[in-house]
């Protein structure tokens, strides 16, 4: 309960942290369980705060997917959540990118290449970044 009261787990990440502890897995699983019947362990209440936890701070659903995969979270869960989002990750793209870049466009191919990998790093899809940038920010040269 104590990791629960911290932050939400997924039941992947509390597996792993009460194995690390020695417990027996049949003490895992069963304590596991019962957390879920309780909802103190809620994996779509998880997804639904790290979604909106991460969109704030920059990150385009690649890497949000990729984040929540690690924690062992069930991939038609994350896609139930992110799927809705579709029309937000423009806005969060133009976003991160001003903050990061400002208004002025890129000097030259090298500067674009890397605004581009910046994007993409922050989890962006090629397509997202590649309608963000021809339009609004075509290198000059």
């Amino acid at each position: 309960m104590r990791l629960l009261a911290a932050r939400e787990h997924s039941r992947c990440e509390l597996a792993r942290k009460l194995a690390k502890r020695g417990l027996p897995q049949t003490v895992i699983d069963q304590t596991l369980d019962r957390l879920l019947a309780e909802g103190a362990l809620d994996e779509s209440r998880l997804v639904a705060q790290y979604v909106a936890e991460r969109i704030e701070k920059g990150f385009g659903p690649l890497k949000i997917q990729a984040e929540l995969q690690a924690k062992g979270v069930d991939e038609e869960l994350i896609e139930e959540h992110l799927r809705p989002l579709a029309e937000l990750w423009p806005q969060v793209i133009a976003r991160v990118y001003v903050r990061r870049f400002g208004d002025a466009p890129p000097k030259d191919h090298a500067d674009y290449a890397r605004r581009a990998r910046f994007l993409a790093q922050r989890g962006f899809t090629p397509e997202s970044i590649q309608h963000l940038l021809p339009y609004t920010h075509r290198p000059i040269s």
